[in-house]
């Protein structure tokens, strides 16, 4: 007969279930987030209801390799996504922007007509809706802010960090995470910083795009080489794949309105 626990178990930061094997267990129900996958394998197993999401280089269910299918039916829901992938020149940078400008415009319009208090709701334990636009707000501030622009005071206390950074860390950036803001308080800064990513993109040129950044867009981040191109990237990929958790979670608050 097979033990059960009544109590959840929570492992976090840890090496000890790499390489090792899972048999004749019940994971119903288990989350696996943040984490390094590669080579994981779940076989013989069943059940429904069965979510991944994340950067997979290659996944297969079943025997069948699904990645191609899967990245192709992202780039349709989201072409912004393709022009942030793929942008190389200053006019690629641009037109990245400039559709990333305006998908966010009409998802705030989407997000104001909500109930009150529903852009803070979590759905599916994922961030809510302001905590999606603090999360955008911090990213801008260190690969914009502090790695291109290398401004004095590039981050704003509202910024909200990735989910693994360890809590000093992001106390030295001068965050307050436990703030409670509302969603124009949040949206002031976050919207005056997508107004610099509009001048720096407007400004582009091909040497600028490959000058090499003083900083680092903050101490967690490796000691190497970061190029504006890089940088400036990364904000449009952020830019781009938040907003399809975004939507995606602004659709569930709707149908439940």
């Amino acid at each position: 007969m097979r033990e059960t626990s009544a109590v959840a178990t929570e492992i976090a930061e840890s090496d000890e279930l790499r390489g090792g094997r899972v048999r004749l267990s019940d994971l119903g129900g288990l989350e696996v987030r943040d984490c390094e996958v590669s080579g994981l394998k779940v076989v013989d197993c069943y059940g429904s209801d069965v979510y991944l999401g994340g950067a997979f280089g290659r996944v297969v269910v079943n025997d069948i390799d699904v990645t191609a299918y899967v990245e192709s039916e992202l780039d349709r829901q989201c072409p912004a996504r393709v022009l942030a992938r793929d942008a190389e020149t200053p006019d690629d940078y641009w037109a990245a922007w400039d559709a990333i400008e305006v998908m966010w415009q009409a998802t705030f319009d989407r997000a104001r007509k909500l109930p009150a208090g529903e852009v803070y709701e979590q759905v599916d334990g994922e961030w809510s809706f302001v905590e999606t636009q603090r999360h955008l707000l911090l990213a801008s501030d260190a690969w914009l802010g502090n790695a291109v622009l290398e401004e004095e005071a590039p981050y704003h206390p509202l910024g909200f960090p990735y989910s693994g950074m360890p809590r000093a860390d992001s106390d030295k950036l001068g965050l307050t995470l436990e703030a409670t803001p509302t969603l124009d308080e949040v949206l002031v800064p976050r919207l005056a910083r997508m107004a610099t990513m509009r001048r720096v993109v407007d400004g582009l040129t091909d040497a600028e795009l490959d000058r090499v950044c003083g900083r680092k867009p903050a101490e967690p981040y490796p000691d190497q080489e970061y190029v504006v191109r890089r940088c400036l990237k990364v904000v449009l990929k952020e830019e781009a794949e938040h907003h399809r958790y975004a939507v995606r979670d602004l659709a569930t608050l709707e149908a439940n309105s």
